[in-house]
This record gives structure tokens, sequence and C-alpha cells, in this order.
């Protein structure tokens, strides 16, 4: 008996434990949905003032996401548009430095450099405007800075290269170099002199060392109406062409290794033969000396009439 007691004394504390666990449990649930309702029940002008902070919340919180998404977007249109645009064309003074001058590739998968308006190249301020001169470069080819460390100083115009093609160069040098004239002086490359003094007046720069006849491979002219150019091809694979207008001598200087000069000749002599520059301020000056003799013509006519009028009158007197 003293042994089922002490099982259903046991049974019955055990029950009145878990009784009592469930009555707390069951308290605080009270106690918090009692306080649930203190808080929610509100006068009406605590309600509508928490729902208006509510609402400026939602719309403050809105207005944050949408600013970020427009900064985003105009962030990712600005920068789509530096990724994707043209390279700038502006025109410039007489700045020196580089400013772009090429043309589209053409069919032949060359383009032409022409020398842009307002350029002054290394040769700093003081200089008067330099003649435009043009010329033919493969696909590729990349124009580099220009230094006056370079072998020719500040008188290198512009120089582009190739890693797999070569190197090219273009100097406009005073005449002044080559002969005693005055500074704005109209000078021809004949007026310098043959091709030989023309070759030895450049070389120690330009090639880096004088150039002795034996190494001399080609050495020959040509016209392009209304100049005279002087070519050279040497056994190093040096390639040059020179020509003189106004105040100025333009030279265009080709260099290539021997692996180069294997895979690209026929490319450098295009190079080499397309280089030009402009005479048309010559048509120019042609024209408008042209105009102001015909003025003068003109102008003599009508001094010639009025005298013979005024001699008529005179003898009518």
């Amino acid at each position: 008996m003293e042994g089922r007691m002490s099982v259903c004394g046991r049974a019955s504390l055990g029950q009145f434990s878990v009784a009592r666990a469930r009555a707390q449990s069951v308290k605080r649930l009270r106690s918090t949905d009692a306080g649930r309702t203190c808080h929610t029940h509100q006068s009406p002008e605590e309600d509508t003032f928490e729902l208006g902070q509510q609402s400026e919340e939602k719309k403050s919180s809105g207005m944050k996401r949408r600013e970020l998404f427009l900064a985003s977007a105009g962030g990712l249109a600005v920068l789509e548009s530096v990724m994707t645009a043209e390279p700038s064309e502006a025109v410039q003074g007489l700045t020196a430095g580089r400013i772009p001058g090429l043309s589209a590739v053409d069919k032949e998968g060359f383009r032409t450099y022409a020398r842009p308006e307002g350029k002054s190249g290394g040769h700093g301020v003081g200089w008067s405007e330099i003649p435009t001169y043009s010329f033919r470069v493969p696909e590729g080819w990349k124009e580099e800075p220009v230094s006056i460390a370079d072998l020719g100083g500040t008188e290198i115009d512009v120089r582009f290269a190739s890693k797999d093609e070569g190197q090219l160069a273009i100097v406009v040098a005073p005449v002044l170099r080559f002969m005693n004239v005055g500074f704005n002086a109209d000078v021809r490359i004949e007026d310098i002199g043959p091709p030989e003094k023309v070759l030895n007046g450049f070389a120690p720069e330009i090639l880096g060392g004088p150039v002795e006849d034996d190494d001399v491979l080609v050495q020959t002219t040509f016209t392009k109406q209304p100049l005279t150019y002087y070519v050279w091809e040497t056994k190093k694979h040096e390639l040059i062409t020179a020509t003189a207008f106004k105040n100025r001598v333009f030279i265009m200087a080709v260099k290539a290794s021997g692996r180069q000069w294997r895979a690209a000749k026929e490319s450098l002599h295009t190079m080499q033969k397309s280089f030009s520059v402009d005479t048309s301020s010559l048509s120019a000056k042609a024209e408008r000396e042209k105009k102001h003799k015909e003025e003068e013509e003109n102008n003599t006519r009508k001094k010639k009439k009025l005298k013979s009028v005024q001699a008529i009158a005179a003898r009518s007197s």
C-alpha cells in the first residue's frame, strides 16, 4: 500500500507541477496581450499622428530608393557614354602636342594622315603656320608622342610606329639650316642643292650618322606639281623623302629592321611615295596676284579715259 501511495503521490506531484507550469504560461500570455491592448488603444489624435509618421517614413524610404535608382541609372548612362564616345576632333590653335589627323581606313587598308590646321608640334611659340602635308600609313600604325630628346630634336613634327612593320618620323626644319635666306623666303628643294648635299645635311641627326655613297641603294627624284621631291633608300632599310616649300624643308624618314622589312617592304614603299606637301596656298596667292593685276589694269584704263574726256572738253571750250 505504501508503495502504491508513494507512486500515486509522486504522480500527483508531477501532475501538479505540470498544471502549475501551464498556469504560469497562460498568465504570461495574458500579461503580454494586456500590454499589447494597452499600447494599441490610443486616442484618435495619436492614431492619426502615428499613421502620418508611418506614411511619411514610407514616402521618404520610397524617395530614397527612387533617388538611388535614378542616381545609379544616371551613373550607368554616363559610364556608357564615356565608353562608347567617339574620339574628339576639337580644333586647337597653335598648340604643341598631338591632334587627331587620321582618316578612316581605305579599301587598300591604309589611313591618310593630314597635318591638322593649327598644330604647332614641338616647334613652340613664335613659328609661322606650317603648311599642311599628308601621307598614308597602314591600319595598325599608331601615333607616338614626340620628345625633344629624339634625334632631330624639336624639329620632329609627328611620329608613327608599328611593332611589326617599322617606324616613321616627319621632320619640319627651317630652310636656314641649309642655306642663308630671309625668314619669309619661298624656297624649293632644288634651290638648296643636289640630293647628295641635302642628304648629308640632315643624315647625322635623323638617321643617326653620316650616309656613305655605298650605303645608298636608290637616289632619285619625282615631281608633284609644283614641288620636286628627293628620294633615297639605304642598305639599312631606311626610306627618305625630302622637299622644300616656303621657308621650311619637309623630310619623311621611314625605318625598319630586317624582320620588319621582309614583312612590310611594299607597304613601307607605299608610305614613302604617298608623302606630299599641300601647295594650295600658292594657287590662292596666284589668284590674289591676278586679281590685283586686273584691278590695276582697270584703274589704268579708267585714268586714260578720264584724261581723254578732259582733253576733249578743254578743246571744246
